[in-house]
């Protein structure tokens, strides 16, 4: 991390800045996946036990994002995405950032710990100091692949809810994981393909700026394919079943299709009809997410319920 030089005014914080340092977006996809993760676990947890374990692991990923901002001060400055960020802005200074971060960090490991186990608090520590250091300090700035192996952190969250309810591994939180830590790199190059980034002008060797966008068509249909073969997969366990398998049919065959479409791309189909492609496939990567997981509770709710399936 360099100095930030701050080109913008200096203004007194608010509330609102200090709840930005925290990436509330980022967080409520992982207080989702780790709410699913939990709840359709095999063994019951009491609800109060649930919210605070919940709470600790949004608490966590907002510490993690607190921290991210305070070590990406420097190139969020130059890039217009995140100019505006409570560091970069002046609103919140470096050194508050990461006082924030580190509190918050004990905290929801403490807390965690405490209210349940030593590893759902084990794997929530590890996910802090993976995405504040392995991620942001190491990776994000040393390899085109920054992405695909930083999607780890945003990974874990089902894990640790699992882990909250059973205290244990298996292979229904492993491929959990695997669907979201597959799924990261192909919704995120999507992205880059039709959004114009200025991580090259801050150093940041982002796999569209390294080795340009044919490349990186090859690689959102190479991480696809494994991508459908985890998401079905999951269907096969414990908390899968017909619901899970057909939603997950659906939406492979959607967004695979999608892949292969922006892989048969060239810079010239992408920039006669403004990405139009890259822009829906992406957009099918969020529903793409949330209807896993979604299909996931339904099956837990009818089993639940003691409701079959002919």
């Amino acid at each position: 991390m360099t100095d930030v030089t701050n080109h913008s005014q200096t203004h007194e914080a608010q509330m609102g800045d200090y709840f930005a340092l925290m990436k509330p977006r980022v967080m409520q996809l992982v207080v989702f996946t780790a709410l699913v993760g939990l709840l359709v676990a095999p063994v019951g947890v009491n609800p109060f036990i649930g919210f605070v374990a919940v709470l600790c692991i949004a608490v966590g990923a907002g510490a993690s994002g607190a921290l991210n901002m305070w070590w990406d001060a420097d190139i969020d400055a130059i890039m217009k995405r995140t100019v505006t960020r409570p560091i970069p802005s002046g609103a919140v200074q470096p050194g508050e950032a990461l006082g924030i971060g580190l509190t918050l960090s004990i905290f929801a490991v403490v807390l965690l710990f405490l209210a349940t186990n030593a590893l759902a608090a084990g794997l929530l520590a590890f996910t802090i100091f993976f995405y504040a250091v392995v991620y942001s300090m190491w990776l994000k700035r040393s390899t085109p692949q920054n992405i695909v192996i930083g999607g780890a952190a945003g990974a874990f969250p089902p894990m640790i809810g699992w882990a909250v309810a059973t205290g244990g591994v298996s292979i229904e939180s492993v491929l959990m994981f695997a669907l979201i830590f597959m799924w990261t790199p192909p919704h995120f190059w999507a992205l880059a393909l039709f959004v114009k980034s200025d991580y090259g002008d801050a150093g940041v060797p982002m796999l569209t700026e390294t080795h340009g966008r044919k490349v990186t068509r090859n690689h959102i249909l190479a991480y696809c394919v494994p991508l459908v073969l985890v998401a079905l997969g999951l269907g096969f366990t414990s908390i899968g079943g017909p619901i899970y398998l057909a939603v997950a049919l659906i939406l492979n065959v959607w967004f695979l299709k999608g892949c292969y479409d922006i892989w048969r791309r060239t810079d010239a189909d992408s920039e006669a009809d403004d990405h139009a492609i890259e822009k829906h496939t992406f957009k099918v990567s969020l529903y793409y997410l949330f209807g896993h997981f979604v299909a996931l509770l339904v099956e837990a709710l009818m089993r639940a319920n003691g409701w079959a399936v002919l």
